[in-house]
């Protein structure tokens, strides 16, 4: 059973009780993330997340790792787009012990100096990882002229120059005015009972601020075209995308079984074309990014350069097919069925269904049930997929990020065109 309590400071609580489980995990969620940054300041979210584990008034950075790994639980975090989030799954004896840890961490963070400077290095060199693994830099890259100028372009992590710029003052005033009542969904799931939950959170959250600044980013515009990067590299790496829907469109769930049929699974029209006939590259997929108010649909492949031209084009077409033809009803079958069989299995975790809880609540303001979800997948026809992709697919729309050894490459923005 799923239960909601909105507090009168404005924080959120979200239990799903598991009793046939032994396990709780807690998650207190941050509807603020790194697109909610200045660009003087991009990648302060981030930063942020890594100092809160670094010491509190009570605890150091020692403390908190051990109190939590002599129970034998796991606690992390992640910064991304449009939240933070901070977890702890333990036994269900420990779970007041997990949330002092976690309240603890959000709520009195000691932002050291020596603390800080150190940090700045670790994070330097988290970005040098994402240069050196090009699979993830060219994404990156895909993202920053995608939606250039916009905060969803920039990296989650900030660049070397406004990392290094980050201090105490400029730590404080961004985790005063973001980590608030307010902003904070906490999600529960596991051999819980609401009440005994709610008592542990009024208690350890007493403390939480209730008022923190207003946050303005606007609706983003893509930005179709080509960019190409030399490196040396074993392969190229290639991004093409065009824009997708928010969280909340109506046709999501026709897009995911786009999705699904284009490149989402080993069955899909780019593996088997790409990989499977014609033996082209090794990696290719296709996949979905959703936000409060856009979104993107991308293809990856990693290929060699003679072979970039080539893969462009099998992409382009396959996207015009879509477009200008319905699917089969058997990939259709076959989409819907995985897309179903998935989301089930892809719950049967604590953890799992802690982080369903806080994205629902995030995007939806509701709980949308698996039942639900599950009938509006099976509603999808074949004219709501190729609806979708005539929206999606159209001429001048798509983007494409190239990076490798480029020299040779004779890729042009014209063979971006659909007709």
């Amino acid at each position: 059973m799923i239960v909601r309590e909105q507090f009168d400071n404005g924080l959120r609580l979200l239990t799903e009780s598991m009793p046939d489980v032994r396990s709780v995990s807690f998650g207190a969620w941050l509807t603020r993330g790194s697109r909610h940054e200045s660009a003087p300041q991009s990648g302060v979210a981030h930063f942020v997340e890594h100092m809160l584990f670094k010491g509190t008034a009570r605890r150091t950075a020692q403390d908190i790792a051990q109190e939590i790994d002599s129970v034998g639980g796991q606690l992390d975090a992640f910064t991304a787009k449009e939240c933070a989030s901070y977890y702890v799954k333990v036994l269900d004896e420990h779970l007041s012990r997990a949330v002092d840890v976690l309240a603890d961490l959000l709520l009195h963070p000691a932002f050291a100096p020596d603390d800080i400077e150190k940090e700045q290095k670790v994070v330097l060199e988290e970005i040098k990882m994402v240069e050196d693994t090009p699979d993830d830099l060219v994404h990156e890259l895909f993202t920053q002229r995608f939606w250039s100028g916009h905060p969803l372009g920039r990296p989650i992590l900030g660049v070397p120059s406004t990392v290094d710029a980050l201090d105490a003052d400029v730590l404080r005033d961004y985790f005063c005015r973001t980590y608030t009542a307010g902003n904070v969904v906490v999600a529960v799931a596991g051999n819980v009972d609401h009440a005994a939950v709610r008592d542990l959170v009024t208690e350890a959250f007493a403390d939480i601020p209730v008022h923190g600044g207003p946050t303005v980013s606007g609706e983003p515009t893509a930005q179709p075209g080509l960019l190409v990067r030399d490196k040396a590299l074993e392969q190229c790496h290639v991004c093409l995308g065009v824009s997708g829907y928010p969280q909340r469109h109506d046709d999501r769930y026709a897009c995911y079984v786009l999705n699904i049929v284009l490149g989402g699974t080993m069955s899909s029209r780019l593996f088997q074309n790409i990989r499977e006939k014609r033996g082209l590259a090794y990696a290719v997929s296709s996949g979905l990014v959703s936000y409060h108010d856009g979104g993107a649909l991308t293809i990856y492949a990693g290929c060699d350069s003679d072979a970039v031209v080539e893969v462009v084009d099998l992409v382009m077409v396959e996207l015009q097919e879509l477009r200008d033809r319905p699917i089969l009803s058997s990939e259709l079958e076959r989409a819907k069925d995985h897309l179903k069989g998935s989301l089930v299995l892809s719950l049967e975790s604590t953890s799992s269904r802690m982080s369903q809880l806080a994205r629902q609540e995030i995007y939806f303001g509701h709980q949308v049930t698996v039942d639900d979800t599950l009938r509006s997948v099976e509603r999808v026809t074949l004219e709501d997929v190729q609806r979708v992709a005539r929206d999606l697919f159209q001429p001048g729309r798509v983007a494409a990020t190239v990076l490798g050894r480029v020299d040779g490459v004779d890729l042009r923005e014209s063979q971006l065109g659909l007709v």
